[in-house]
């Protein structure tokens, strides 16, 4: 069961990273600015964002695997016409097509391993389900830069739509089928559960209220940058080639597998001595708000610039590995709740992760464009527009951190 979810979830990771790979391809073709580009990219997360109340519900009433194998026949179709697309708009609409159809391919097993699994192998199985997703991010790189001169960017995305044809008939093999009688016998669902007044007081917990600020530009910001403005950074202003620029995302992405590799096995233990997912998050965070800064002063006319001679990516990397202490976030909220509402919980709480990827994601770029506008150079550019992104961080880090110690 769950590696018939991991290759869902592997090729709706892939999805969502390929476009950093295939940038400069697509600028040029299309002629693109950065606010098209981001807006292009961001689609997949307007798309992923736009279905989350509504798969809560459908989740927990017709479980997992009914709706995570009607919403990829969707991401089936969105692959397709990318793959035909003949100008910008319709390149939008794939991606968003594409968004919809995988916007479950998380939430789904997390809903299943909500009933399944103990409270500890949950949180295994959400690092390793991460690690899946880095997989997926890291054969967006260097595997796809290498089949660009074979296959072509449209060759890659037929390719993308036969392996989530191929994720379907996983799941359709070796997931069970919900059985609401078999599970939660003590705790029956009533019809007034998926009402609107249970939607509503998931948003008014105060596990939820406390997570919302770090997950829509913390986390969503992480998933923004690592899916697409990292690669810009290192070709317009570190001045890599694509290729050098897919080669520091494929490190980055490998950087990020062993990461969540590593959280699924000390997670459990860390748990059963106390070390909760609120607390590691109060102290690995602020680790992360350090490098961000450091990211972007390397690349530019700085002193720390000037005595820097590591690769640009090493200092992402750092980044990356200290912002996915958030990840913790997703199990920590659907723990908060009872299994019935596991599925409403965990997709809520998506939608405010994704509508941050897709409004920090467009935003960087409106900002690097406005900044260009106003006569910044283009280093100067993306460092303004990545300093009001840290001080979103650095807000959102203090309403956790106040209501984590309430």
């Amino acid at each position: 069961m769950f590696a018939a979810f991991a290759a869902a979830y592997f090729i709706s990771a892939a999805l969502r990273t390929v476009t950093a790979t295939l940038a400069p391809t697509l600028t040029q073709e299309f002629a693109l600015q950065a606010r098209d580009l981001g807006l292009l990219s961001g689609g997949y997360f307007l798309g992923f964002a736009a279905l989350q109340i509504p798969l809560g519900v459908w989740l927990d009433r017709y479980g997992p695997r009914r709706v995570i194998l009607c919403m990829l026949s969707i991401a089936v179709l969105g692959c397709a016409v990318f793959a035909v697309a003949t100008n910008f708009y319709s390149l939008l609409i794939a991606r968003v097509l594409c968004g919809l159809g995988v916007s479950v391919c998380l939430m789904a097993p997390l809903t299943a391993y909500r009933r399944w699994f103990n409270p500890e192998t949950q949180l295994r199985a959400n690092s390793w389900m991460l690690m899946t997703g880095s997989l997926g991010m890291l054969c967006a790189t260097l595997p796809v830069q290498a089949a660009m001169p074979v296959l072509g960017w449209r060759g890659i995305f037929w390719a993308l739509a036969l392996f989530v044809a191929i994720a379907m008939i996983l799941i359709a093999l070796c997931v069970p089928v919900w059985r609401e009688a078999l599970v939660d016998k003590d705790k029956p669902v009533q019809p007034s559960v998926v009402g609107e007044g249970q939607i509503i007081s998931i948003w008014r917990h105060p596990a939820f209220v406390r997570m919302v600020p770090i997950g829509f530009f913390t986390y969503g910001g992480m998933i923004a940058i690592q899916t697409l403005w990292v690669g810009p950074w290192m070709t317009r202003i570190a001045g890599y080639t694509a290729v050098e620029a897919a080669g520091g995302l494929f490190a980055i992405n490998f950087a990020m597998l062993i990461n969540y590799w590593a959280w699924g096995w000390v997670n459990p233990k860390l748990a059963s001595h106390g070390w909760d997912a609120v607390r590691l998050m109060r102290i690995g965070l602020p680790f992360s708000l350090l490098a961000l800064p450091l990211a972007v002063l390397v690349a530019t006319d700085t002193p720390l610039a000037a005595g820097w001679v590591l690769p640009i990516w090493i200092v992402w990397i750092f980044y990356f590995v200290s912002s996915a202490f958030v990840s913790l976030a997703q199990p920590a909220v659907g723990m908060a709740f009872e299994s019935h509402m596991a599925g409403r919980a965990l997709t809520a709480y998506n939608l405010v992760i994704f509508m941050g990827v897709f409004i920090v994601q467009w935003g960087i770029g409106l900002g690097i464009d406005l900044f260009r506008w106003f006569g910044m150079s283009e280093v100067q550019a993306y460092t303004a527009a990545f300093g009001a992104f840290w001080l979103c961080c650095l807000a959102s880090y203090a309403h956790f951190y106040r209501h984590a110690r309430g």
